[in-house]
């Protein structure tokens, strides 16, 4: 069941786009391998996917930074507030970035981001923090509090408590943080299209509306260039699919 959407887009890349008409979900008898040569050359593809690449990977490495910090303090430190900052946090995970499309379009412009990759690397950062530090937070919170006072007798200080005790034992939930943010930003199409204008700058779901025409679409041609663009997750997954399970399963059986 979760190979065959993979199978239909794979099949379909290679299809003519003419057949579409006749039958959507036949085989590709005769594969078109030139569909993906044509997404390459037609569409700037290689541009759209660098663009996508520099802000999916610039908004993995924020979210991944500061929800370790903000969840080391959350979830290994009792102080007075931290509740109160924790649901705070939290709160942004009840408002969707598209309510606020006006006011962060206002915003970007104040502070001259416009059509950058990095006003848009900030807005998909602070939509995805909240269920970040969530995740983080839970994850620092299972750890045992006798890692910490150990490493403080060993002479830690608690920068290397974090980054050389703690982080080796979060990786799964690192995993799950990236993969969960990496996708929707990957995949977005609304956001690019209000903050990005020029077409130098533009990501990989907007390069892909080349194809599309107002009375025809070259659908071949588009399911090549879909393919290739979930390439970049795919291998993604693969890489951190490991870390992904454990985080997963994590708890889920006593010690």
């Amino acid at each position: 069941m979760v190979l065959l959407p993979v199978f239909f887009l794979f099949n379909s890349a290679l299809r003519e786009t003419n057949s579409f008409a006749s039958n959507p979900f036949s085989l590709a008898r005769d594969p078109h391998w030139e569909n993906f040569q044509q997404v390459w050359s037609d569409g700037a593809f290689a541009t759209y996917l660098k663009n996508s690449l520099i802000v999916t990977g610039g908004s993995l490495v924020v979210i991944l930074i500061c929800a370790l910090g903000a969840g080391f303090i959350l979830g290994r430190y009792n102080f007075k507030g931290n509740a109160l900052i924790f649901g705070f946090i939290l709160t942004g995970m009840l408002i969707p970035a598209k309510l606020a499309i006006l006011p962060l379009f206002i915003q970007l412009k104040w502070m001259n981001l416009l059509d950058s990759h990095i006003g848009l690397i900030l807005v998909y950062s602070s939509g995805a923090l909240p269920a970040a530090v969530f995740i983080m937070s839970g994850f620092f919170r299972s750890l045992p509090s006798d890692l910490d006072n150990a490493a403080r007798i060993d002479g830690a200080s608690e920068f290397q408590l974090l980054t050389r005790v703690l982080v080796p034992l979060v990786r799964p939930g690192m995993a799950i943080v990236a993969i969960y943010s990496a996708i929707p930003i990957w995949n977005d199409f609304f956001l690019p299209l209000v903050f990005l204008q020029s077409p130098e700058n533009k990501t990989i779901m907007q390069g892909l509306t080349v194809f599309f025409g107002q009375y025809a679409s070259q659908w071949g041609v588009l399911f090549a260039g879909l393919t290739m663009a979930a390439l970049p997750l795919i291998i993604l997954y693969l890489i951190l699919s490991e870390q992904f399970i454990k985080g997963l399963t994590a708890g889920a059986v006593k010690g």
